[in-house]
């Protein structure tokens, strides 16, 4: 147990100096590529932020790290996030291969429960995202909707005021039981 607390002054000035050099060449890249490949709107943009802690981590825990290896890492993964976000933004293909279809779990107050079962959502999971959004009465809801990313959506106002419009759950599965026409959903 005595080796959990040792400290190796050269492997400590390697920790630190792996950081910094690793955390220069992910500024570096944030900036040629943009704040986007890490906004984890897609499943893809989560995947790269999860394998970009990965490297991070084992280069600057590893007892050699190889700060050119890591770069290389890093820059593939930017690169491989940008080619896909292109794909996706140009063609219809890749968004329904990378890409999750958002599903609505709540109409109005009533609650879907056949797509909580699809989705694996649990209704005391949905309980708690209502009370983050400061939902303070279940009339209130509008829709709840499952986002392409994992997160919860909550849409809710006074029931007697403005209408939810449409184009709000354009691209959303199931959006015509929130009660407007799958007519609207579309365009």
């Amino acid at each position: 147990m005595a080796e959990w607390f040792a400290v190796d002054p050269t492997n400590i000035l390697a920790t630190v100096l792996s950081a910094l050099f690793i955390y220069a060449v992910l500024i570096l890249l944030v900036r040629l590529v943009g704040l986007r490949s890490f906004s984890k709107m897609t499943s893809v943009d989560f995947a790269m932020t999860v394998a970009m802690g990965s490297v991070l981590a084992s280069t600057i825990l590893s007892a050699a790290p190889s700060i050119p290896q890591a770069a290389v890492a890093m820059a593939s993964l930017f690169g491989i996030q940008w080619v896909v976000s292109r794909l996706r933004k140009d063609t219809d293909w890749m968004e329904d291969v990378a890409d999750n279809e958002p599903i609505v779990l709540m109409a109005g107050e009533r609650i879907l429960r056949d797509n909580l079962e699809k989705t694996r959502v649990t209704e005391n999971d949905l309980w708690a995202k209502l009370r983050e959004a400061n939902v303070l009465d279940p009339n209130e809801v509008r829709a709840v909707v499952l986002e392409t990313t994992g997160d919860i959506s909550v849409l809710h106002g006074d029931p007697s005021g403005k209408a939810l419009h449409p184009c709000i759950l354009r691209g959303v599965r199931e959006a015509e039981r929130v009660g407007l026409g799958r007519d609207d959903y579309d365009g």
